[in-house]
């Protein structure tokens, strides 16, 4: 049984507060959107930094804003029977909150050092993070914490509902086929689920906002939930590849090489060996959706549409050449939202509401050619590699900082983070990592860089560099 968000409403504390909207979910909408965790997205990287970068390129806040655009569609897709537009778009505008600076790279490094040096057995994350800041941080509610958001938002954020180890029971980390994000790390195969939404300091508001939802099972996502991940799967897939098409860093000659050379031989070696380890690991972990033909054809349109089509003419700036990405990108766009499906019984690995089958495999090539292409590239590496320094230096400057016998000159919002910690029942030691992991979090790219910038006697200009204290 599906509970729609229209039947849910609101549950829990949260009634009062005036708003702009009639709509509670409009209220919500409203409340992360005037939010500053929302500002401080357009600060933060989706893949390369946009600070000092000198490229017009996506961030943290034009991501959210195109799911939340992709949502909406697909939600007025699936009907209001079962989902609720406005819900959609709030939980795809809140979706990315908690991302810290760096994007994906400071995510990995945030979680290593909270775990390993800061003593934080939930580590970090950035799903959970998100749900942290709507429930326990934000202070722009009416309510004394959070943004007193609806029931049905605060679920539909909630794409991975389960915590790193303990709720649910059964766990699915430890499931032989868990959900998607719900194994393991790589190679810490007692790591607790690599993906998940909540903290443990946030259970209760989990289990507030899924009791709105009684038809739905332990692992599974709401409706909501499931057609905001679709979306941001969606626009992951294109606006990326917009991106580095427009910088001159996707080729048409190595991407070319790739697909034609897995499409000739299937190859284990040379070109096609990569796209070729991609349909084997598709078809041992989703066979549910995995489909040869359709692989197949999905490998051809990519290649007829991206390569023989968009990466055809060098960006060059022109008017022309926007026209190219706009045209490739509405088209996409369209046919991948359009091709959405409602299963009120799907595979563990699947939710309520999914891409049909060609579409699926289509996004799996597209994510394909842009890891290949873009995120192996060595200059990319080094680059992240700086940035995977600063986030580490920062995070030890300010826990060592926290240690001092120095707290009436602490950083202000520091000092408050780990009394909020604290006061959720947190020891000691584990309230200051977790407030070190919330401040830095907290910051954009360019104000980490500065910060450390301060805290190690590099910057001497105090009354700038130093205001993000």
């Amino acid at each position: 049984m599906i509970t729609s968000a229209r039947a849910a409403r609101r549950s829990g504390p949260g009634e009062s507060g005036a708003g702009l909207a009639r709509s509670p979910f409009r209220v919500d909408r409203d409340r992360i959107v005037a939010s500053p965790f929302f500002a401080r997205l357009a600060g933060v990287t989706q893949v390369v930094s946009p600070v000092g970068s000198g490229l017009l390129v996506h961030n943290r806040l034009t991501h959210s804003l195109q799911v939340a655009q992709v949502a909406r569609a697909v939600g007025e897709r699936v009907g209001a029977d079962l989902c609720d537009p406005d819900v959609v778009e709030a939980a795809a505008l809140a979706h990315d909150l908690g991302h810290p600076p760096f994007g994906h790279l400071g995510e990995q490094v945030l979680d290593r050092t909270a775990r390993e040096e800061l003593g934080l057995p939930d580590g970090f994350e950035g799903n959970a993070q998100s749900f942290r800041i709507v429930t326990t941080i934000d202070l722009h509610g009416p309510g004394g914490v959070g943004l007193d958001l609806t029931a049905a938002v605060r679920a539909a954020v909630l794409k991975y509902p389960w915590t790193r180890r303990g709720y649910p029971d059964p766990h699915p980390s430890r499931a032989a086929l868990p959900p998607r994000g719900g194994g393991p790390l790589p190679g810490e195969p007692d790591s607790g689920s690599a993906k998940f939404s909540c903290y443990e300091t946030e259970v209760d508001d989990l289990l507030s906002a899924r009791a709105a939802f009684p038809g739905t099972g332990p692992w599974r996502q709401t409706v909501e939930a499931a057609v905001m991940d679709t979306a941001d799967d969606i626009a992951y897939a294109i606006h990326d590849l917009e991106d580095f098409h427009r910088v001159g860093v996707l080729q048409q000659a190595g991407v070319a090489a790739e697909l034609a050379g897995w499409r000739r031989n299937a190859a284990t070696a040379g070109p096609g060996a990569g796209l070729e380890a991609l349909r084997r690991r598709l078809a041992d972990k989703d066979g549910w959706a995995y489909d040869d033909d359709a692989f197949t054809a999905a490998v051809d349109r990519v290649r007829d549409e991206l390569v023989d089509g968009l990466l055809a003419t060098a960006f060059d700036g022109s008017m022309a050449a926007e026209r190219a990405v706009a045209e490739f990108s509405a088209r996409w766009t369209a046919r991948l939202a359009g091709g959405v499906v409602v299963d009120h019984d799907p595979p563990v690995r699947s939710g309520p509401v999914a891409l049909a089958v060609a579409q699926w495999h289509e996004v799996a090539v597209l994510k394909f050619v842009h890891q290949r292409f873009v995120l192996q590239r060595a200059d990319l590496a080094s680059h992240q590699r700086g940035q995977a320094t600063v986030l580490r230096s920062l995070v030890g400057s300010l826990a060592s900082w926290l240690s001092d016998d120095d707290a009436p000159r602490l950083p202000p919002r520091l000092h408050d983070l780990a009394e909020l910690a604290r006061s959720q029942g947190l020891p000691l030691a584990q309230a200051r990592g977790r407030a070190v992991v919330d401040y830095t979090a907290s910051l954009t790219d360019g104000q980490a860089s500065a910060l450390l910038d301060v805290l190690t006697g590099r910057s001497g200009r105090l009354w700038t560099d130093a205001a993000v204290l």
